[in-house]
């Protein structure tokens, strides 16, 4: 596809074999970046076009209006993770065991779909038929995540894991940012509010055809991948991938009570439930307390509502740029690499939560505040070069199925989060109970990045091909953890 050229010249990578500067890999990583823009746009798309739904006078008066109160609202708005959770963990089983191309194909396929239908829904069945129809959006987009990491743990060569995940996983932020900038104006014009669902849908759709015709679930997979560029995906950081046939064979046998009773995976799951404790108490509640406490609406200015996911987004590309000028200056090993950017991005936002429990109301002070909110979820996007990517350090044969035990208990905390304000902030105009969730979340993101640092590792686990061994004793498996997982430094340099 393109010629091949000394992209890792001045890196201090020890070659293992030499990929093209832009190749058949990074058109991958762009189809995730646009699929999973696809699917968080699918996700938000109504809690953006629920205030046309229950106001038409706001937007365009010519559609349907349903007469949905709080609680209704609230139901619909969290149905999508009933269903979410659930597939998490087989979604990571299905993603190895049919090929992460199409488990990803189909949870944006069919979520596309259903999302098409919704106005449909709306108008024979109400709210209920809604309800149903988004905890089965939440089925589909369940096994993304999974998906997602089975996919890059195929696809991204060791030195660029970091780089990769985090290019990837800034699509979320992407989609969201669009949803939120262009749905007012599309729910205002002559189209209405339904057509928030139908431009999604369709937006669902075509990547769906694009993703098919143009992925593969491996290298050798892809018929346009060069030799030399799938030498160099399989062969880098030697030892710790699977061929597909001993890759079927652990996938009937994996090594179970090992991932659930090692440290670092369990110090991963912890930090992975904190960083959702304050990123989703912050994304759920901060609107409340802006419009309580300082009189501020951001739910209804999508511009304003938008700016920490544009931040986010446009930080997850500062951090990858940070990472190689550091690298450029000397060797930087892969586990301070993944506990400087986690700390960054979990300590920073937490200094700005403890500030957010001191602001009072005036006109600065709410500029104050919209800042401070914009940091905390912005600088998040540091975790994408720390714990997110650490999945694949750990267990590259299974970080479909670790994302999925690790995002389905996450995701559990993000529903419980925000009913834990519900317990504790019983007077919405008091700055004294919202200081205690500002305080609470704070803790959480300290105490998660304190457990990475202290027990969190970037080696290669020895379980990752502990289910092989048990069939193929002519197999060499590594007896003890597996040092030469590192990105920035040669490989054979780590710790």
């Amino acid at each position: 596809m393109v010629l091949c050229c000394d992209c890792f010249h001045s890196n201090g990578y020890q070659q293992i074999g030499q990929g093209p500067r832009f190749g058949v890999r990074h058109l991958q990583c762009f189809l995730v970046f646009c699929g999973l823009a696809v699917a968080y746009a699918l996700r938000v798309n109504l809690s953006v076009a629920i205030v046309a739904m229950t106001d038409s006078n706001s937007t365009n008066p010519n559609f349907q209006e349903f007469d949905w109160n709080e609680g209704i609202k609230s139901y619909l708005l969290s149905s999508f993770f009933w269903g979410y959770v659930i597939t998490q963990v087989p979604g990571g089983y299905l993603s190895y065991k049919y090929g992460a191309k199409y488990t990803f194909l189909f949870g944006v396929l069919i979520c596309s779909c259903l999302a098409i239908l919704t106005p449909f829904c709306a108008e024979i069945g109400d709210w209920p038929f809604v309800l149903v129809l988004r905890a089965a959006q939440g089925l589909c987009q369940g096994m993304i995540f999974p998906s997602t990491h089975t996919f890059l743990s195929k696809w991204a060569p060791a030195e660029e894991r970091g780089r990769l995940v985090s290019y990837c996983y800034s699509g979320a932020q992407f989609g969201t940012v669009i949803m939120l900038f262009v749905s007012g104006y599309i729910a205002s014009s002559w189209m209405g509010w339904p057509s928030i669902f139908y431009t999604s849908g369709v937006a669902g759709i075509v990547w769906s055809i694009v993703w098919y015709m143009l992925s593969a679930s491996t290298p050798a997979d892809h018929p346009s991948i060069t030799t030399n560029e799938r030498r160099y995906i399989e062969t880098s950081a030697q030892g710790r991938r699977l061929s597909d046939s001993e890759q079927a064979r652990v996938l009937h046998n994996p090594p179970w009570l090992k991932i659930l009773t090692s440290l670092p995976f369990l110090t991963l799951l912890l930090v992975h439930c904190a960083n959702n404790w304050g990123f989703w108490t912050l994304m759920t509640e901060i609107p409340t307390f802006m419009k309580n406490i300082l009189n501020v609406d951001i739910r209804n200015n999508g511009p304003l509502s938008a700016l920490p996911y544009l931040v986010m987004c446009l930080l997850s590309f500062g951090f990858i740029i940070l990472a190689d000028v550091i690298n450029g200056f000397n060797r930087m090993p892969l586990s301070f690499s993944r506990k400087f950017f986690n700390t960054l991005g979990q300590w920073v936002p937490m200094c700005a939560l403890i500030g957010l429990g001191y602001i009072t109301t005036g006109e600065n002070m709410n500029t104050l505040a919209i800042t401070l909110l914009t940091i905390a979820v912005g600088v998040n996007a540091a975790t994408y070069l720390g714990f997110q990517a650490n999945h694949i350090d750990l267990s590259p044969n299974f970080a479909g199925a670790l994302m999925g035990i690790t995002n389905c208990a996450a995701n559990f905390i993000s529903i419980i989060a925000p009913l834990s304000v519900g317990v504790i902030v019983t007077d919405e105009t008091n700055p004294l109970q919202w200081r205690m969730i500002f305080y609470m979340s704070a803790a959480f993101y300290f105490l998660g990045n304190l457990l990475f640092i202290v027990f969190g590792r970037t080696n290669t686990q020895p379980w990752n091909h502990i289910g092989n061994s048990r069939r193929n004793s002519n197999t060499p498996v590594p007896t003890q953890a597996d040092e030469s997982n590192d990105e920035t430094s040669p490989l054979n340099s780590e710790n």
